[in-house]
């Protein structure tokens, strides 16, 4: 089948072809999105609601998220939020909310654009094209960190110590992500708890527990006295270098 010069120009520009994250939970519009999307060569993902697209975006590293704020889960501004804990990547929003408020509120969380419904795809388009040059352009490979216990090397998504690899689960890494991006910076609980399970579990601080505690086993020389890790008691965590 020949391929139509637009897929062709796309590919040979960007290299491998974007993979897109369609947050929206309008069947209609999804599957619009979607086979547009594909016709011209990029990946996509789509997810109808905010917890399924959280997992998705650490399961997936996509390189552009399309977000819709009205979930039925909880708000996208939300969402942005716990993106921002835990990725640069570019977050476009495609919303039915007009006022001047709610464009606010969406790009002061982190969105980096905000296109209004009905759109154009076109215009979609172009922008979906921006956020990708922008993002190659400012280069997304993310520096390891290096402590004297073990290697975390974020764009590759491996850990290490003494050498050796360490396997962490994807829920492991949520939190070595957030804390380890914010090195020295208490990050309190509920802002871990939103960022890594959403913010229906802000309040199950037992979670934090025993995630923390298999961190520590996989990662710290001494479990029983971290050193990296470090719990802020009532407050939070801690990641110190």
């Amino acid at each position: 089948m020949t391929r139509s010069p637009e897929r062709s120009q796309l590919t040979a520009a960007e290299g491998t072809a974007p993979r897109v994250l369609i947050v929206d939970d309008d069947p209609h519009l999804v599957r619009t999105l979607t086979v547009s999307l594909r016709a011209r060569a990029y990946h996509v993902d789509t997810a109808r609601d905010g917890a399924t697209a959280l997992d998705m975006a650490t399961g997936h590293s996509p390189d552009v998220v399309v977000l819709d704020l009205g979930l039925p889960d909880t708000d996208g501004v939300e969402i942005i939020r716990c993106l921002r804990g835990r990725s640069q990547v570019p977050i476009i929003v495609l919303s039915a909310r007009h006022a001047s408020k709610e464009k606010v509120d969406a790009l002061d969380a982190g969105a980096d654009d905000y296109v209004t419904k009905p759109f154009g795809m076109d215009e979609l388009l172009a922008r979906l094209r921006a956020a990708v040059r922008r993002t190659k352009a400012a280069g997304t490979e993310e520096a390891a960190v290096e402590t004297e216990s073990f290697r975390i090397d974020l764009a590759a998504k491996k850990a290490s110590r003494a050498g050796e690899s360490v396997r962490l689960t994807p829920t492991e890494w949520h939190v070595v992500e957030v804390l380890t991006r914010r090195p020295g910076r208490l990050v309190s609980q509920k802002d871990l708890l939103q960022e890594v399970w959403g913010p229906a579990y802000e309040a199950e601080t037992h979670y934090l527990r025993v995630y923390m505690a298999q961190l520590r086993r996989k990662l710290e020389a001494d479990p029983s006295r971290p050193r990296h890790f470090v719990t802020e008691p009532g407050m939070g965590y801690r990641f110190e270098p």
